[in-house]
């Protein structure tokens, strides 16, 4: 049912966006034991150039030699949190999204995994994996004033014990809900 409410991977890797460097995200999902849903974040390293200490999907952009947005999305979730590119079930793509501050065109690609993984975080990119449920992270959805190099500014955030999503991950994450709601729906 999830395949239905996402977008084509291919269709969704040739959109345009608005932003100078394309970048792609794996939103990686799985059901825990006890069959709640769950999606694997990253903490970003305080001391990283762009977004230090953010909640993010694995990703970045995209190499001059890739010509797929899709296999950004596994590369750099392989390099990132160690996850092997064979173990995930590449199931549809989110609407991509720009950054705002960083000019970054995001395409999420969402993908199966198996539960129980021994994450292997990048140590020069990744502070801690999260392994949050869609639950908490939608019982946390709340508008926020942040501030942003001295501007506040109003927007939508995801709150779960300690770890706030705001910016492209929490626009990913709404699309996502979005979507699961519409499947739902359909279904109901």
């Amino acid at each position: 049912m999830l395949r239905e409410v996402l977008l084509d991977p291919a269709e969704a890797a040739a959109l345009d966006v608005d932003g100078g460097i394309d970048a792609a995200v794996l939103v990686p999902l799985y059901l825990a034991a006890d069959g709640t849903p769950r999606v694997v974040l990253t903490k970003r390293r305080e001391d990283m150039r762009r977004h230090p200490g953010e909640v993010s999907f694995p990703g970045g952009r995209q190499d001059d030699d890739e010509t797929d947005l899709r296999l950004t999305a596994l590369r750099e979730a392989q390099e990132e949190i160690g996850l092997d590119p064979d173990g995930v079930e590449l199931v549809g793509a989110l609407q991509p999204t720009p950054t705002i501050a960083t000019g970054y065109a995001v395409y999420p690609f969402v993908g199966l995994i198996e539960p129980g993984h021994t994450w292997v975080p990048s140590a020069r990119e990744v502070a801690a994996v999260l392994e949050l449920s869609l639950a908490d992270l939608r019982a946390g959805y709340g508008r926020r004033e942040l501030m942003r190099r001295g501007v506040p500014f109003r927007t939508d955030v995801y709150v779960v014990g300690d770890q706030l999503v705001w910016g492209a991950t929490a626009r990913i994450l709404g699309d996502l809900f979005e979507r699961l709601d519409a499947a739902g729906a359909a279904g109901a």
